[in-house]
């Protein structure tokens, strides 16, 4: 009885030790100080890390067009403006498939 309690036991804090990983996985823990002009220009979208849970910094993490994930520190300049040109580039993406929904080409 003794070995089976020992055992479920083990087999419990393995799981959760596996599980308190897991959330650490996706967090950003340090920040990318630059980025390039022309490594900006790959940034195809972004998300927000809040500070809960396991995160335990705020950051903004871009999304490169081969899959590349940057963090950034959500207070810098720089950081800011390229939220704001992906945004304007999304707003004109989303124009012009609204435009064409509604104004199809005649052939």
């Amino acid at each position: 009885m003794q070995v089976n309690t020992l055992f479920f036991l083990l087999i419990t804090s393995c799981l959760c030790l596996a599980l308190a990983q897991v959330t650490y996985d996706d967090c950003c823990l340090k920040y990318v100080k630059k980025m390039s002009h022309s490594t900006q220009r790959y940034a195809m979208s972004y998300r927000r890390q809040v500070t809960d849970g396991g995160c335990n910094i705020p950051a903004i993490i871009f999304t490169m067009r081969k899959g590349r994930v940057f963090c950034t520190d959500p207070e810098q300049k720089w950081v800011i403006e390229l939220m704001t040109k992906i945004d304007n580039r999304k707003a004109k993406k989303d124009r012009k498939n609204t435009f064409r929904k509604h104004h199809p080409r005649r052939p």
